[in-house]
Order: C-alpha cells, then sequence, then structure tokens
C-alpha cells in the first residue's frame, strides 16, 4: 500500500491510503488520525489500511478524491528520529580523495551515521527555504525506510522485519557551513536544515522485484532548473544495507516507531551515470579538471527527485522543490 498526509489536521496532517498510479486517495483517519498513530500500533493497524488500500484499488471504495500533490505534507510531518547514513562508499572515497585525505578502513566494516533533523520535514512541494545562497545550498536524493518500534541490540537479520515503509528524501545540506562545523568535532547543525519527503511512502510489497536484499534495486532520477542530472542505481555500490544500518543505529538504544533511516547519497562508481547531490558532481570535476565548475543552488532554482518503475511509473511521486529565500524573522 501507499500512504501519505494532508496538510489539514495539525502537525502531524491527517493519513490518507493513496491509489498505486498516484491518481486518487481515501481518507483514513477513520483508522489512524496520522501515520505515526498507524506507526505506534502498526501491527494492528497495518492491515486494516490495507485493506482500505485494496478497496480503492478495486474501484469500489466511496469517497475517494482526486490526488492534489500540493495540498500534501510529508507523509512523515515530524519524526521521533531521523537517522542518516553515508552507505556509498564511492561518494565517501571521492570525496576524501578530493581533499587528499584516505578513508579509515573501518568505513568499510562500520557504517557512518548521524542523527538528522527530524522535528519538521518540507512537504513534496514545498520551497527550500534559506536565508543566504553564500551558505552553498545543496540537495541530496537518497532513499529512506521507515520502521516500527526496533529492540536494542537487534540483529541484522532481525533488523529486516522492522522495515515498514520506503521512500525518497531530499536531504538538503548547507556545504558552506560543514567544514566549520565538523572542524568542532561535535557533528552537523546549522548545515543540516529541514529536508523534503516523497509524496508516500509504500510498503516494501509494493516494489516488487525492485526490492530484495534490504536495499531498492532502481535508478535515483535527478532533474536541476528541468535538466537532467543523474540516474544513479541505488542498489549497486551500497556499501550497508537498511538493515545493516538499523542494527548499527539500534546497538546501544531502541528505535521508537516511525524512525527514517536514510541512505545517504545515492553514488556509483560509474559516474556516467551523473550525480545526486552537488557536492557529489563538483568533487567529480575537481578531481577531473583541477576545480569545480558546478554551482551550488540558487535562489529560484528547482530540483526533481523521482523514481520510476520499470514501466516508467512513478513508485513514490516526486519531489519537485524550488530555492526560495527565507523570510526575515520579526526584528532580524
Amino acid at each position: 500500500m501507499k500512504l501519505a498526509s494532508l496538510k489539514q489536521g495539525g502537525r502531524d496532517g491527517t493519513l490518507i491510503v493513496v491509489a498505486r498510479d498516484l491518481s486518487c486517495a481515501l481518507r483514513a483517519d477513520g483508522i489512524a488520525p496520522t501515520l505515526q498513530a498507524a506507526l505506534d500500533d502498526w501491527q494492528r493497524i497495518a492491515p486494516r489500511l490495507n485493506a482500505l488500500a485494496e478497496s480503492l484499488q478495486a474501484g469500489s471504495a466511496a469517497c475517494s478524491f482526486a490526488l492534489d500533490f500540493t495540498a500534501l505534507a510529508a507523509p512523515l510531518p515530524r519524526a521521533y528520529e531521523f537517522v542518516d547514513g553515508s552507505a556509498y562508499l564511492p561518494h565517501v572515497e571521492r570525496v576524501r580523495k578530493a581533499r587528499g585525505a584516505e578513508v579509515p578502513a573501518s568505513f568499510y566494516t562500520d557504517p557512518l551515521m548521524y542523527q538528522a533533523t527530524s522535528a519538521g520535514f518540507y512537504g513534496p512541494r514545498d520551497p527550500v527555504l534559506a536565508a543566504s545562497e553564500d551558505w552553498g545550498i545543496d540537495m541530496e536524493a537518497e532513499v529512506i525506510v521507515v520502521t516500527d518500534d526496533v529492540p536494542m541490540g537487534v540483529t541484522q537479520a532481525q533488523a529486516s522485519a522492522h522495515i515498514q515503509l520506503v521512500g525518497l528524501v531530499n536531504d538538503v545540506s548547507l556545504r558552506n557551513l560543514i567544514p566549520a562545523e565538523l572542524a568542532k568535532g561535535f557533528g552537523f547543525l546549522q548545515s543540516k536544515p529541514r529536508s523534503a519527503l516523497s509524496p508516500v511512502l509504500v510498503t516494501p510489497d509494493e516494489l516488487g522485484a525492485a526490492w530484495h536484499g534490504d536495499k531498492l534495486h532502481l535508478p535515483m532520477r535527478t532533474w536541476i532548473n528541468g535538466q537532467w542530472f543523474g540516474a544513479a542505481e541505488c542498489g549497486e555500490d551500497m556499501q550497508f544495507s537498511f538493515a545493516q544500518l538499523i542494527a548499527h543505529a539500534a546497538k546501544t538504544r531502541p528505535l521508537a516507531a516511525g524512525t527514517i533511516i536514510g541512505s545517504g547519497t545515492i553514488a556509483n562508481h560509474d559516474t556516467a551515470r551523473g550525480a545526486s547531490c552537488l557536492a557529489e558532481q563538483r568533487t567529480v570535476e575537481t578531481l577531473r579538471d583541477g576545480r569545480p565548475s558546478t554551482p551550488f543552488l540558487k535562489f529560484d532554482d528547482s530540483v526533481r527527485i523521482e523514481i520510476t518503475d520499470a514501466q516508467g511509473h512513478s513508485l513514490f511521486g516526486a519531489i519537485e522543490q524550488r530555492i526560495a529565500r527565507a523570510p526575515v524573522s520579526p526584528g532580524g
């Protein structure tokens, strides 16, 4: 099934079930008011949502309505946790090579992850707000999974069963703020603002053969200002599966239902497939030409992120955003 949230209904939106072709939807708030509420009681609620999705797909459901992407919030407008990884080692290897640094041996056996911003996510058509272009505004196209309650110390094999939903994220980064923050040795803060989620999240069974080994095996398609930017293969060159990422994150603590796990920027050894973030492309240019030529995003630039199946059907809907100047706060 495919699930989304309307903007109406408060900070956590209103849960809806969406048709497989993304054409129409049904309110599901009679079953669970929000997606977070559904995840909190997933084993009991999921079968009821699935039955509603089947009735929508069969055309037998009353009260369906045409899906308006501009009316959608993020499927999880806010989440208890967003733990983002960097599972694609070609990206890590290139970035470090460009600055003359070696990849630590542990990176090949131990996932690199950090605690990301989760208190609010942009909807799939909301603008990305930034106060300055000088911050180095970047997009990062990633796959995410959403878990139910994950016990502390879960094994990789056990973690696989806790993956309940799959989707996309535009993990916004402010590249020019990152070096000074990381130099302090305490991680990201100002350099990682709010991100955007795909219009819908889907259960893994919706993905068919494209979901196996706890990875999504399809190209991540990205465009900037309407121009093709990349189609990196999500299932290729992913050093750590989502089950491994979950087990790593849960080693010393349980994960609450509704935790989002990110793959990190999709990147392949084959650079002809393009990139999934501007920093990646700029690194390729630096290694090839001695300096980057692709600029970071400017105000009014647009970004599109989407994954389609083998027949060209959009699986999660597209994230389509423009970059906008953040309003000045009173007294600012």
